[in-house]
Order: structure tokens, then C-alpha cells, then sequence
């Protein structure tokens, strides 16, 4: 079995030159375009789905690369970029139609049919994401909830009954689950994973502070709460140490000529 990991596509092929695409007017040459994606677009992508949706719940028909780069917080050189790896160039002084490349981006990120999700674990988490009413609407209905608590099991949360984790790779099997969320404790986040693995699951979001086994062809994405928040600690203490360094070299200047660092 091989290890948790992430999408090929490092810093490198993020930052390689934007390459001449053909348009894309149909799902088929995006299937084909998807390789060539680096994993820090598609998370992009998805940042500016979310933008370009709610421009067009708004009424907006057009939006340019520095519109829709400024609402999506990235620079427009990269937004053209990502864009450019979907073979959308946009219209010099019009910019982009949103409704053709909202289609765009659902079609890459696979978004035009719905992806069934099971909740494994049914405390804090697990709970708050049975009854996130956000994903339906995104094209990820939650279709089954398991927890090992025999307090828990028949009883519904979000409108669904929660079963036994015994029974996920039957239940997942039959509704046909593709995507699979573990918010368990660490110790039982393998074997809930492995058990998903036997339902046919191909993709797992793990909420688990745990580095997953799984097969070649299971896709695995971390999500680590604690880790993030240490990288923006990290953040703040470099930019505390932006303005301590800045402040001391402005005294030491005024004063007696010497730089304290």
C-alpha cells in the first residue's frame, strides 16, 4: 500500500511558463488538460469558482483578470495563468464571461456530475459537517454517517439515520459513496480508511491528525487544523519580526549612527 500523499504538480510547474493552450469547448479536451494542472491551480481554481459564482448571483456578466485576480487575492499574471491551463484567454477589453468560465472550471474540477460524501465520525466535527447545508448546493450531498457509539447509531443527524462503522463498506457500495471524510480520533482513522478503501471510496478528506495507508489508485487530502494554525503563527512572529527589525534600525539610525538587530 502506498503512503498518504498529494497531486504531482510541485512549485516548479506553477511557476513554468504559461504555455499556448487550444480553447476548451467541450468536457472531453478538459479531461485530456487536467495532468498539466499543477496542484496549486486547481486550489486556485477553486478559490476563483466561488468568486466567479457569486459575481454571477449578482448579475455579473463579464469580469476582468484584474477584478476577479483582486477579489480572489492573488496577482493577475497568475490568475491569466491558471486560467490560460483551461485554454481561457479571455477578450482584450472585455476580460471574461463568467457563465462560460464558471462552466470551465466545474468541468476540470470535475464538477458537472455530484460526488456522494460519508461522514465517518460523529462527535463536534463530524456532526457540524452532517449538517453543513453548503454542500448539497456544491454538488457534494452527504449520504451516510457511521460512528462506533452505540448512543448514535439509528439516530439522525442532518436528516440522516448514523450506522455503524462496521457497515461502511456495504452501505458505501450500495449508495455508490466516492468521497469519504474521517473525522475520527487518530487511532481509528486507519481502519475506518481501510474500510472505506473496501466500499469502493477512491477519494478520503482526512480530518485525522494521521498519515493514511492506501492503495495507488485512493486519493488522499489532509486537512490538519493545528498545523495550520502553527503556520500562521509562523506568520505573525515573522511579521512582528518585520516591524521590530524595521523599528530598531530606524533608532539605531537616528541615534548614534548604529544598527541594532
Amino acid at each position: 500500500m502506498a503512503a498518504q500523499r498529494g497531486r504531482a504538480g510541485g512549485p516548479d510547474a506553477d511557476n513554468a511558463p504559461t504555455a499556448e493552450m487550444p480553447a476548451v469547448p467541450a468536457g472531453a479536451e478538459v479531461v485530456r488538460s487536467r495532468a498539466a494542472i499543477p496542484e496549486a491551480a486547481v486550489a486556485r481554481l477553486a478559490v476563483y469558482l466561488r468568486v466567479l459564482s457569486a459575481m454571477a448571483e449578482q448579475g455579473a456578466t463579464t469580469v476582468s483578470s484584474e477584478e476577479l485576480s483582486s477579489a480572489a487575492g492573488v496577482n493577475s499574471a497568475k490568475l491569466r495563468k491558471d486560467l490560460s491551463y483551461l485554454g481561457s484567454y479571455g477578450t482584450r477589453g472585455v476580460g471574461y464571461e463568467v457563465s462560460v468560465l464558471v462552466g470551465q472550471i466545474e468541468r476540470t474540477l470535475g464538477l458537472t456530475r455530484q460526488h456522494r460524501v460519508a461522514v465517518v465520525g460523529i462527535g463536534n466535527l463530524g456532526h457540524a459537517l452532517a449538517n453543513y447545508g453548503g454542500f448539497p448546493g456544491r454538488g457534494f450531498p452527504v449520504e451516510a454517517l457511521f460512528d462506533l457509539d452505540p448512543d448514535l447509531i439509528g439516530v439522525p443527524v442532518g436528516g440522516l439515520p448514523v450506522s455503524h462503522v462496521d457497515d461502511i463498506p456495504k452501505v458505501c457500495a450500495e449508495r455508490q459513496i466516492s468521497i469519504g471524510v474521517i473525522a475520527t480520533p487518530p487511532t481509528a482513522a486507519q481502519s475506518v480508511c481501510d474500510r472505506l478503501v473496501a466500499g469502493g471510496v477512491q477519494c478520503i478528506l482526512n480530518f485525522a491528525p494521521v498519515v493514511l495507508q492506501v492503495p495507488g489508485h485512493v486519493e488522499v487530502r489532509k486537512v490538519d487544523l493545528a498545523v495550520e494554525l502553527q503556520i500562521l503563527s509562523f506568520h505573525v512572529a515573522r511579521r512582528a519580526d518585520h516591524v521590530n527589525n524595521g523599528s530598531l534600525e530606524l533608532d539605531g539610525a537616528g541615534g548614534n549612527g548604529v544598527v541594532v538587530r
